[in-house]
């Protein structure tokens, strides 16, 4: 090679080669910002008269202390080798929402089984007659609710409920409706989806039928939200209608 190209050479590829040497960020390591590991859970407390909450609440696997618990203790999901990796739970859910909404909260914490077990939320105490009980999509979970680890897909419910109590009530029917035109409602067991006779949709329209059904018109153009209740039962999500 002449000497002038051979210069030119060593001009362009010394700084290629140099330049290779460098590891350079990727583009997702400088724009991404760091991850938030809470995630939005849909849950809902149900207590003996009334709705507590019902809502989205971030949540992510933490400590939990309460006047009961003799101290803090893990609430992630790995607790009695449930999960391998920590995550949020149905009582991290219920801790969070408690504190938000500045309710009372207790719960004792069982070193036998690594969990917590609640005794009040709000004004809802257990009796001998009746406790706090966890349902996971209107399963009824068969772990503690620190083992139970939910997600944003998972509607997560805890009830006060009586020992002789095991129906969940579920409201469906329309997000929208016009004034002065009759919609359908419809009631059901929320575990069976077998439809509930007799239910009583916010105390303002007559019992559903054998279908589960109650036919309702609304007059004025507003917001309404309604829930269904039976005597033995566990109220019903709730459902928001905009009337036009």
């Amino acid at each position: 090679m002449p000497p002038v190209l051979a210069l030119l050479a060593q001009t362009v590829l010394l700084p290629l080669i140099w330049l290779s040497g460098l590891e350079l960020p990727s583009p997702t390591s400088i724009a991404s910002p760091a991850n938030d590991p809470s995630v939005p859970v849909p849950l809902r407390i149900e207590g003996e008269h009334c709705t507590v909450f019902e809502g989205i609440i971030p949540t992510t696997g933490h400590n939990i202390s309460t006047p009961s618990s003799n101290g803090s203790h893990h609430c992630d999901g790995t607790n009695n080798k449930a999960h391998n990796v920590s995550g949020p739970t149905a009582t991290t859910a219920l801790a969070d929402a408690v504190e938000k909404e500045s309710l009372l909260f207790d719960a004792v914490f069982d070193t036998k089984f690594d969990d917590f077990f609640i005794t009040r939320v709000g004004d809802g105490v257990n009796t001998s007659t009746q406790n706090w009980r966890l349902y996971v999509d209107f399963v009824a979970s068969n772990v503690g609710g620190c083992q139970e680890q939910v997600s944003a897909n998972r509607q997560v419910l805890w009830a006060l409920q009586r020992s002789d109590v095991h129906t969940l009530l579920h409201l469906e029917g329309p997000h929208t409706a016009s004034h002065g035109v009759p919609v359908v409602l419809t009631v059901t067991n929320g575990s069976t989806r077998n439809p509930i006779s007799g239910a009583s949709v916010s105390n303002l329209f007559q019992p559903t039928n054998a279908s589960g059904q109650v036919t309702v018109t609304f007059e004025e153009k507003r917001s309404v939200t309604l829930k269904a209740t039976k005597e033995g039962t566990v109220r019903s999500n709730a459902l928001t209608i905009l009337v036009t």
